[in-house]
């Protein structure tokens, strides 16, 4: 076994097209920093790298409909996601971003060194090509139908509705979303990393290597794509946004995403070492270097066979020790989603429970996807702080230094004699600062946090086993024993939580005075000396109630209504009609003199307008969109030959005109601008 002299940390960088949400946070962030403080807690010399991935069509996509620049896109992003990270406690070294000038040169030099080395291949392909546009069009620009499904609307990579993974070619019937055009075949020259060179050394590196030590999930997905046959990969595109290829002969085109994004780790460590005038080599070029990449199920490929043969091919760097992939996270039972806005968004949380981090942090490592896709519900995140954080962290430590306060000033009171329960206690807490430690560094960071909710428990439990509030009057002395191991207790869980709860970590340390200490002095029952001061007691954790929830569980249903009515089939159109049908219907633009509210029902208003033939009133189903002093005044539509009809005791002569959505949600139709009252609609 190596010795290990630094630890060199990534984490998946989160693609700037859109805000991260707790399934990135479950699965890579939030792990990779418990790993991260973990480490540092016992010594270890750890670099943390994140940063924004900011190349690829999704985000020349979203540019064009928004009508902005790419650059517009990734610095808004850029700026949201890297903020949420920092407010979450996700202790980054350096979190960069590949749209700078240190990674387009790095990214740059790395596939020159490999084209001047003789270890990339090119070959002509054809490609589809828009001819109105002049440009070749990326697989996410051709859209057509599915020859699997028939889907009308897949893309020219996969059909989102039957999940088959497809080339552009083998669409029915493609178009550009570019013009809307039908694009032709062109040829187009590509540079390629040869994968299947690799074959033996990966067979040897990973099924030889890492099948005792790499998670079922990453070592069966490396294996499957190994025996299926590796075949070389393109690594540049024809693009306008990205780094460009640095070869004469390659204009208008760039490095393909997937080549840029991991050197970015690379670039990232450059631009830390330059910060600190250090050297970035040892951290990627040091066999004493242990490399560990955090990422979720869907970059298995790219960091464990791609970036390693990138790695391979340019000689001279490490590959990855361990890459512990998780599964997916969903949310209240259905897959998560930015396009359909099914998600539950890092900095909305963090507007919406300001000071709350270490619980969200709490129940994301407690259902941690680690081994199986797992499903995130605000119920279980109200019962994961109320029943756990609260009734057992929280009250554990809240009773221990409130009673220390109350019978002695918040003085440490001194430990006297040891029953063998104390004895047991001290014992057993010993232990867990091993524990914990050996789950982390085995990536269990579900488990591990369990184990420090059990230290927890052991405090409450001894508490409760023996009572100091009822024995105060009758055996003092006993009394400040308890106490005293209550307080140190208390200390090892401050120690101890830190990677998993930084926050309430910082807050209890203060409470208790305690700063400075490693790992390894969790665990300890001398850590708080007798005699030392406390703090004031403070709350750690706060009860979430039921309306709180309410409304996190209300916005969903909000989401998914939306949804609904986004995707809802349109109404087919009637029969046809006649001009002189048309004609018996008098449509006018009338304004609204009063409103009011008709008593006893919930839909209605009495409207009293002025249509320009004369006034009169009318019963509108609007009550539950409009208020009725927001129509006074407002010119509408309304059918006035409509026959007249009794409705809750007013003749209702005509019909303003409503559009109606899918989940039937009413708009008012009315004019652009103010027209006089009484003037048709033809």
């Amino acid at each position: 076994m190596k010795d290990i002299k630094r630890y060199t940390v990534t984490s998946a960088l989160p693609y700037a097209n859109g805000p991260v949400h707790i399934g990135h946070l479950a699965g890579v962030y939030v792990p990779a920093d418990i790993y991260v403080r973990y480490l540092r807690n016992n010594g270890k010399e750890v670099l943390f790298i994140g940063g924004s991935d900011e190349h690829g069509v999704p985000i020349t996509i979203k540019a064009r409909k928004e009508g902005v620049t790419p650059q517009d896109i990734v610095d808004r992003y850029h700026n949201i996601i890297k903020k949420s990270f920092e407010e979450l406690g996700i202790s980054f070294d350096i979190y960069s971003r590949t749209s700078n000038p240190t990674h387009h040169e790095t990214a740059a030099e790395f596939f020159k060194y490999l084209y001047d080395n003789g270890k990339l291949i090119e070959k002509v392909s054809q490609q589809y090509y828009d001819e109105e546009a002049h440009e070749f069009l990326a697989d996410r620009y051709i859209t057509g139908t599915c020859p699997h499904c028939n889907n009308e609307h897949a893309y020219g990579d996969q059909c989102e509705a039957c999940g088959s993974a497809l080339n552009a070619t083998e669409l029915i019937n493609p178009k550009s979303a570019l013009s809307g055009n039908t694009p032709v075949l062109k040829e187009t020259k590509h540079w390629y990393l040869p994968l299947n060179e690799y074959d033996a050394w990966l067979r040897e590196w990973i099924l030889q290597g890492h099948k005792a030590d790499w998670r079922p999930t990453v070592y069966g997905q490396c294996k499957s794509w190994i025996e299926q046959g590796l075949q070389p990969r393109a690594v540049t595109r024809d693009l306008s946004w990205g780094v460009k290829v640095p070869l004469k002969e390659a204009e208008g085109k760039v490095l393909y995403v997937w080549f840029d994004a991991p050197i970015g780790y690379i670039s990232a460590t450059k631009e830390w070492a330059k910060e600190h005038n250090t050297d970035w080599k040892p951290w990627w070029q040091d066999e004493s270097s242990e490399l560990v990449h955090f990422i979720g199920k869907d970059n298995i490929v790219f960091h464990c066979i791609i970036f390693p043969c990138m790695l391979k091919a340019h000689g001279g760097y490490i590959v990855p020790t361990n890459v512990p992939a998780n599964e997916f996270l969903n949310l209240e039972g259905d897959k998560i989603s930015t396009s359909r806005n099914w998600a539950v968004w890092a900095h909305e949380y963090i507007e919406d429970f300001p000071g709350k981090q270490d619980v969200l942090r709490y129940t994301l490592t407690s259902i941690a996807p680690e081994t199986k896709d797992a499903d995130f519900t605000w119920a279980d995140f109200q019962a994961k702080n109320n029943n756990e954080l609260l009734a057992i962290f929280g009250n554990f430590v809240n009773r221990t230094v409130v009673l220390s306060h109350k019978y002695y000033g918040g003085i440490i009171p001194e430990c006297g004699e040891l029953t063998e329960y104390e004895k047991e206690i001290i014992e057993k807490m010993a232990e867990f600062p091993n524990r914990i430690g050996e789950c982390i560094r085995h990536y269990k960071f579900r488990e591990a946090q369990a184990e420090l909710m059990n230290l927890a428990r052991l405090g409450n439990k001894y508490l409760t086993d023996t009572e100091p509030w009822k024995k105060q009057k009758e055996n003092p002395e006993y009394v400040k024993t308890i106490l005293h191991i209550s307080l140190q207790i208390c200390a090892s869980l401050s120690i101890l939580c830190e990677p998993f709860l930084p926050f309430t970590a910082k807050k209890l340390q203060k409470m208790l005075n305690l700063n400075n200490k490693n790992w390894s002095d969790g665990g300890r029952h001398d850590l708080l000396k007798t005699g030392d001061k406390l703090n004031p007691a403070e709350y750690l954790f706060e009860k979430i109630e039921d309306e709180t929830i309410a409304k996190q569980v209300k916005k969903l249903e909000d989401t998914k209504k939306a949804n609904e009515a986004e995707n809802a089939d349109v109404i087919p159109a009637k029969e046809d009609v006649t001009f002189d049908d048309f004609q018996k219907m008098d449509v006018r633009v009338v304004t609204v003199l009063a409103a009011e509210k008709v008593a006893k029902t919930k839909k209605l208003l009495k409207l009293k307008v002025n249509t320009g033939v004369d006034t009169r009133e009318i019963i509108s189903g609007i009550a539950e969109y409009y208020q009725p002093e927001d129509l006074i005044g407002k010119q509408v539509l309304m059918l006035i030959n409509l026959a007249p009809k009794n409705i809750k005791g007013v003749d209702s002569h005509g019909m303003v005109l409503m559009a109606e959505n899918a989940d039937g949600t009413l708009s008012i139709m009315q004019p652009q601008k103010w027209m006089k009252e009484g003037s048709t609609v033809k």
